[in-house]
């Protein structure tokens, strides 16, 4: 019998709730990232009636482990953030920004102080925190960014340098996910994560297609666990690999959930800053045999990295110094994926299938038969098309770095339109 199972069940009652979970069970690879968290993940909710909540919940098996009710804010909350443990940024209907303070969340959730720290202004239907230092918001569809530099904020004077990162930003739900990183669910259903590098510079995959349209809140602590609340029940998720903008690594729960039931509060928030990403240490492969998405990039990257000379009639050696590849586009790629010879772009298909353009993930390959062949390295703007691409094009370049699309223009200098997309037989 599992107690633990039963004691978090009775705690739940303390706030009712059904739950209808409409998603579907993910299997994950053979190598699994950890969360690497500093103590238990930190969760901060808001009540109907105005009343901050914390739930504290193990990061490794998904219990949550106690839940605090304090006292009532003393103003009508829209939006908030966690930037740390004990600090939460909390904006009114009103447009003023309040900074919490957490005196002690232990056995009972008491508050050193509430202050008002911005007296309008703050209009966003979402706020999260990266946990590096970027408070992030959206309203009418557009993602502002500050840049927090204090723990213990003062208005204007540690929330600043204020910019507008781009419109189109219509989401469901909003969370960071790490350093720049937010990930956010849509009314049609979609999980998506962004990379945000810059003012109108970022980068979008879709992690799921669909399957997250009942998610009404969704949070994170970074280190690749996410959690999503839908009909009151909270649901904990991990993905892997949450740099690598691909979702088919992320592990469901759905059988084993936070709770069933019993998650009220209008809002919930987390510090990204909580935990951090633990890559884990791939099997190495051999010649021929099954490699992972993340080795193929691995090794890909090594050759970026020595800027190996482009020359059809000379050979490389591996990342390892053990195998020896063609030094042109398809002897890249077989360098790439560890086979056992140089294939050439009229031969790749021999060890990979067809597959559709839209179903790239990392580690496959675009290839123009008898002309030339790139590595898909992720996507830029996974709805766009856009994606990045690592290529071994000619004397004048030798490795490259790009972006295109795939539906238009070129590739590496050849027609888009020409490129079949391929996966190794064995990629895992």
């Amino acid at each position: 019998m599992n107690f633990e199972r039963i004691r978090r069940s009775a705690v739940g009652a303390v706030l009712a709730g059904t739950m209808s979970l409409g998603f579907v069970s993910v299997s994950t690879g053979a190598a699994h990232a950890i969360a690497s968290c500093t103590g238990d993940v930190s969760v901060y909710g808001v009540l109907a009636d105005g009343r901050l909540t914390y739930s504290a919940i193990a990061p490794n098996t998904g219990d949550r482990l106690r839940t605090l009710i304090g006292p009532d804010l003393g103003f009508t909350p829209k939006a908030m953030a966690t930037l740390n443990f004990n600090t939460v940024l909390v904006t009114s209907t009103a447009g003023a920004l309040y900074r919490i303070d957490v005196q002690t969340n232990n056995n009972a959730l008491v508050l050193a102080g509430v202050e008002k720290i911005w007296e309008s202004g703050w209009t966003f239907d979402k706020l999260t925190y990266d946990g590096h230092g970027h408070l992030y918001g959206t309203v009418e569809g557009q993602l502002h960014q500050y840049v927090v530099s204090q723990d213990k904020p003062q208005g204007s004077a540690h929330i600043g340098q204020h910019v507008v990162i781009d419109t189109g930003f219509v989401l469901k739900t909003l969370a960071a996910a790490g350093d720049d990183r937010i990930i956010a669910s849509t009314a049609d259903g979609r999980l998506l994560s962004y990379r945000i590098n810059g003012v109108n510079d970022w980068d979008r995959a879709v992690l799921k297609p669909s399957g997250w349209s009942a998610v009404d809140s969704l949070t994170s602590p970074g280190g690749g666990l996410y959690y999503g609340r839908t009909n009151g029940g909270l649901y904990w998720y991990h993905d892997s690999d949450p740099l690598d903008s691909d979702g088919e690594d992320i592990a469901y729960h759905p059988s084993d959930p936070v709770d069933a039931s019993g998650w009220t509060q209008t809002m919930l928030s987390a510090s990204a800053g909580n935990c951090a990403y633990v890559p884990p240490v791939p099997p190495t492969s051999t010649q021929g045999g099954t490699i992972t998405r993340s080795e193929v990039l691995v090794r890909a990257e090594d050759w970026y990295d020595r800027d190996v000379p482009y020359n059809q009639g000379g050979s490389a050696l591996d990342i390892n110094k053990d195998d020896s590849y063609r030094t042109d586009c398809s002897g890249f790629v077989s360098m790439a994926w560890h086979l056992t010879t140089s294939k050439t772009t009229s031969t790749l298909d021999d060890v990979s299938s067809t597959i559709s353009k839209s179903a790239l993930r990392p580690g496959d390959a675009l290839n123009y038969s008898a002309e030339h062949v790139v590595l898909f390295k992720g996507w830029k703007d996974q709805d766009a098309g856009t994606f990045y691409y690592y290529s071994h094009s000619n004397p004048d370049a030798d490795m490259e770095f790009g972006s295109a699309n795939i539906n238009s223009g070129s590739i590496a200098g050849h027609p888009a339109s020409s490129y079949v997309a391929l996966r190794y037989d064995k990629i895992a």
